[in-house]
């Protein structure tokens, strides 16, 4: 029984008893809440249910939660109710019960975890968005981590979700990557607003092999080369690497399509039309502060040219165009301001601005013995996902970028996080799994199969633990989805882990000399089976691979 089946049955019950006693049974919740107890003492699970009830149905918490414990002692699967305190009730579950959560892992497989909360939803989820005039640094590989791991959790709850990158090839940065090309095919210093790093040089030298008479043309043909060819090979690197890190993308969008093809115009057109462009100074400006930004916003600017907010409208209307009901935006700490812009732009076309989701992360830093590393090798002060990879490994770069909070800024030790130990959380969590493959392979050579499993028969702490445990697995998966958090995925993993160790070291799994199989070594194999299950199912979410041997 899941803490979801606990909560279907508690809900059931309690409208039976309400119904019994004439007292209104809709007050009650659609979902009711049932938690693990920080002490296992106080039982399996508990729920707050008569607090929540009692008051409005006229009735005494502790005798509201005397009734439901009568009633639910009497179900199939309940050991004990019990009433604690003000009238929470602790509810402990008969060991045949708790064993249907292994019956079900195992039926389901990968499957299991996966939910209906997004059926239908059609999710445009875009993240990275690097400009393509250097190497992806930390910001942005915190993002293809965390917004990877987010997409794959969304799908697990129903919905269809479009990964997409952004490719800002518009605009001024641009131009300034070009002049950094020509100055270093030249020999020259960079532009004082240039880019520098050694992979400029070597962009600069491979647009000269592709066009060696590129220093030779006109001034202005000469920047376009560059610009062309040179975005080209950058944006290709950064394909390159975020594939080796496990991202792949199903849509890359051009900004500069969009100037090309006339949206930027025609969106620009729509909202003078809606009355909710206004002139002044020669600009014109995004009404925004009537639909909750904190300022108005200057889409055409003075000199006739586009600000950066037209890209960002057209495009939006563009997402919503190919059929999307949820633009989700992950972007950089120094883009909170784009919150409320974005928002404003979809209210100003009449739209829902619930329609657009913006996240927002913070910084990342890499320390050695609590000091900050300087430590790039091809793009100057800027540390790169490159050199993360080079120094942990792809594994724990993006168990490290995912397992904190997006609202937090983290610092990446690379020290923890090349060590062979339980402190390194992703060494942890696939140890288990490594330890849970070789377990498996034992019983194999054996020939040891897992048939007709006795769950009753699992009736330690540490069995009980570890099976509450997995079958937390799905509320937490459709939480991180709810709630964009990916991290409570690892965090969880590392949980499971922690029972996984405590039973292994408490619970003889295979027989030992002479001993014969008997029915209490098939049940913790089956027990083994479905932790195993579930750390690749969870560690499948966040793209770290689950090792069978270390």
């Amino acid at each position: 029984m899941t803490p979801a089946d606990l909560a279907e049955l508690l809900r059931g019950t309690a409208a039976k008893v309400l119904a019994e006693r004439g007292l209104d049974v809709s007050v009650l919740p659609e979902t009711l809440t049932v938690e693990r107890p920080r002490n296992p003492e106080h039982g399996d699970y508990a729920t707050n249910v008569a607090m929540q009830v009692a008051k409005k149905v006229g009735t005494n918490p502790r005798e509201l939660a005397g009734w439901l414990a009568e009633a639910l002692t009497a179900a199939a699967g309940i050991d004990s109710a019990d009433i604690a305190g003000p009238g929470f009730l602790n509810i402990r579950l008969a060991a045949d019960a708790q064993g249907a959560i292994v019956a079900k892992i195992l039926e389901e497989g990968a499957a299991f975890g996966s939910g209906h909360t997004l059926d239908g939803k059609k999710i445009n989820l875009e993240f990275v968005s690097a400009n393509p005039t250097g190497p992806i640094h930390l910001g942005g590989t915190r993002w293809a981590a965390v917004g990877d791991a987010l997409g794959r959790i969304l799908s697990t709850q129903g919905a269809a979700v479009t990964r997409e990158y952004y490719f800002n090839d518009h605009g001024a940065q641009i131009d300034r990557f070009s002049r950094s090309l020509i100055a270093a095919a030249k020999g020259e210093p960079a532009p004082e607003d240039g880019y520098a790093g050694a992979y400029i040089a070597d962009i600069a030298t491979q647009v000269q092999q592709q066009r060696p008479d590129v220093l030779e043309l006109p001034a202005g043909e000469q920047q376009e080369v560059f610009r062309a060819i040179g975005v080209d090979l950058m944006f290709a690197h950064i394909k390159r690497t975020l594939h080796e890190f496990g991202v792949d993308f199903d849509v890359y969008f051009h900004e500069n399509s969009l100037f090309e093809s006339g949206a930027v115009e025609k969106a620009v057109e729509t909202l003078k039309d809606s009355g909710n462009l206004f002139q002044e100074d020669g600009a014109w400006w995004l009404k925004s502060t009537d639909f909750g930004d904190d300022k108005d916003r200057v889409v055409i600017k003075s000199d006739g040219n586009a600000a950066y907010i037209a890209g960002d409208i057209a495009y939006f209307q563009d997402k919503r165009s190919r059929g999307f009901d949820l633009c989700i935006y992950m972007l950089g700490a120094d883009h909170h301001g784009y919150i409320g812009r974005l928002k404003a732009a979809a209210a100003a076309f009449g739209d829902d601005p619930d329609t657009v989701e913006v996240l927002i992360g913070q910084m990342v830093n890499l320390v050695r013995d609590g000091v900050a590393v300087k430590m790039s090798k091809r793009a100057g002060t800027v540390i790169t996902l490159d050199d993360l990879v080079e120094a942990i490994g792809v594994d724990a770069s993006r168990y490290a970028m995912i397992r904190s909070s997006v609202d937090s800024s983290i610092d990446i030790d690379l020290e923890l996080w090349t060590s062979t130990g339980n402190e390194n959380p992703v060494y942890y969590v696939q140890y288990a799994h490594a330890r849970l493959s070789a377990i498996a392979r034992n019983a194999a050579d054996l020939g040891v199969a897992v048939t007709d499993p006795d769950f009753s028969l699992l009736v330690t702490e540490q069995e009980g633990d570890l099976i509450r445990t997995l079958g937390e697995y799905p509320r937490v998966v459709t939480s991180a989805a709810n709630l964009r958090e990916p991290h409570r995925i690892a965090r969880y993993l590392e949980e499971l882990a922690g029972a996984y160790h405590r039973f292994y070291g408490a619970c003889r799994i295979l027989p030992q000399g002479d001993e014969e199989i008997g029915p209490l070594h098939i049940a913790r194999l089956a027990l083994c089976d479905a932790s195993r299950q579930v750390l690749s199912n969870g560690l499948a979410l966040l793209g770290v691979s689950a090792p069978e041997q270390m």
